[in-house]
Formats: structure tokens, sequence, C-alpha cells
């Protein structure tokens, strides 16, 4: 069954946050979380379990930043598909015989495409075909292009996904509150309404949203009404933990795992059909998500006429 045949059947929930997981398991700052697949896997697998054991039918592959553009930055340009591989196989085990969708994740390259930077496309699209390639061919169920800001960024990743054979590609994007709280923005201007239209009309198969500043739950539900607006593709939307607050050194996200799970059914309500989270989740969060979905699961069936 494809992650597509399965959406037909009903939503499905994806995981929560793997960078914060990893720092906690050690991970220094500024250091490549993906690599961590190749030198620290069995780290990623301890992560990825705690998602599968929450609740989790989707788990994203530790391959955020794992595009050779941003691997470069570390000297390991060269393991790209070595490390992108091992991602898949890593979430892939997590499972173990339970059923599951291992989503390969392509993020940001890193920087900003020409002419607002120094990037050529043609640079760009070479990091991220090798990439999508190297996702599919270790067998990822799907890809998602996400935390987009811009629509050339995102389309050179979509492009790149269906050209490597991707049964199931989503794109998402960051989007972030305006300043005077009212509107959706991406760091380069783009609204949800457009974001959506865009990827309808690129051969994506889901639309997404994910993380941004001020994406929590509420915000997120708005978001995935406006997509349902100008698209009929499934919404994913993978909201924050809640708004990001310096307590000493650390970055701590405030949202509880209760609160969380309270704006599913306002999600589902709104349209979105696969739920996850974003920076600052943890497996309590999915855990929590997961109870919400199934309650919003049976509540919403449609009742059987009485015979």
């Amino acid at each position: 069954m494809t992650l597509l045949d399965a959406l037909a059947d009903g939503p499905l929930l994806a995981d929560g946050a793997m960078g914060t997981q990893l720092f906690e398991a050690g991970l220094e700052p500024g250091s490549p979380g993906a690599a961590w697949s190749l030198t620290h896997p069995d780290r990623v697998l301890a992560v990825h379990r705690r998602y599968v054991e929450a609740g989790s039918d989707c788990l994203l592959t530790n391959t955020f930043g794992a595009c050779g553009l941003m691997l470069a930055r570390h000297g390991l340009a060269r393991d790209a598909a070595a490390i992108n591989a091992a991602g898949v196989a890593i979430a892939r085990q997590a499972f173990g015989a339970r059923p599951g969708f291992v989503i390969g994740d392509i993020g940001p390259f890193g920087g900003l495409l020409e002419p607002y930077g120094e990037t050529p496309a043609r640079d760009v699209r070479r990091a991220l075909e090798e990439q999508a390639c190297a996702l599919v061919d270790a067998g990822a169920d799907a890809i998602i292009v996400e935390t987009q800001t811009s629509l050339d960024e995102l389309g050179i990743g979509l492009r790149a996904a269906l050209d490597a054979g991707a049964r199931c590609v989503i794109g998402s994007m960051a989007f972030d509150v305006t300043h005077d709280g009212k509107g959706l923005r991406t760091m380069m201007g783009v609204d949800p309404a457009a974001a959506a239209a865009f990827m309808q009309a690129n051969g994506a198969h889901l639309a997404g949203i994910n993380c941004g500043a001020g994406m929590d739950m509420v915000r997120a539900r708005d978001a995935v009404a406006l997509f349902r607006r100008e698209t009929d593709l499934p919404v994913m939307a993978q909201p924050n933990a809640g708004q990001p607050v310096l307590v000493g050194t650390h970055v701590v996200y405030g949202e509880t795992p209760t609160s969380m799970a309270a704006g599913v059914a306002p999600l589902m309500a709104a349209g979105a059909r696969v739920v996850g989270a974003c920076c600052g989740s943890t497996p309590d969060h999915i855990r929590a998500c997961r109870r919400a979905l199934d309650a919003y699961c049976l509540t919403s069936r449609p009742a059987r006429p009485r015979s």
C-alpha cells in the first residue's frame, strides 16, 4: 500500500522533531545531525523508535540538511548518498514489523538562489537531484521538500523528487506570522494561497506547512484552511510546539503535549489529512496527538443507517 492509498482510508500521524531530540542525545550545536545516521545510527534509531512507539504512522528520515551543498560545509559532500541511504534504512528499521511509511526528508540547501544570493540554480538542482535519487533508491515511500521559503527552490526540489521516481511527493513551506499578527508569509514573501497553487501546478501529491515563526497549532489551522481554498491536494501540517523562549542558554518550546493535542481536532476539521509536529516537539507530543487523532476519527465517522 502506498502512502496515498493509505490516505484514502483515513488520516495519518507523522512524527515530531528530530533535531532537538539529537541535541538531547549529545549532538553539538553546529554539527551536521544528518551525519549521525553514519556515525551514531543507534542514537538516530532510538529517536525514531520512540516516535513509532508513540503512534507515528510516518517517519521523516534524518536527512534534513543532507544535500551536498549543506554537507560540503562540513567536508562531507562525498558522503551525501551514503548519509541519505542510511537515513532511510534506519527509519525503516525503526518500524520493525509494524506497518509505516518512510518519508525522505529534503530541507533547504542553506543559502539564497541567484539573483538574491550567490548560488546558481544549477548547483542547487544538482545537489537536490543527488539527494532525491539516493532517498528513492534506498526505498523511501515518499519525499518531502520541507521548510521552504521560496517558490524557486521548492520547484527545484519537487522536480528533483518527481524525476527520481518518488511515488509520493510532498511540498512544505515555512510560514511566519506577519508583524500585524493577521497574515502568514514566508521569509521570501510567499503567502499560503500562492504556495498551495504552486504545489498543485508543479506536481506535488500533498501540500504541507511546517515550522516558521509563530507557527503553532492555531496558525497551522489557519494555514490549512487557506490551502484548502486553493487546492484539492491532501494537506500535511507539522506545527511547532508553541513559541520558543530562551531560558538561560537553552531554547525552550512551551506548548505541552496536552495543549498541542487539543489542536488536532480543529486542524483536522480545517482539512488536514496528515498531522505531525516540528520544532520543539517530542514523542510525548506525538503520543498525545495519537490519542486525539484516534478520538477525532471515531467521532467524525458517519453514523451507520439503522436497519
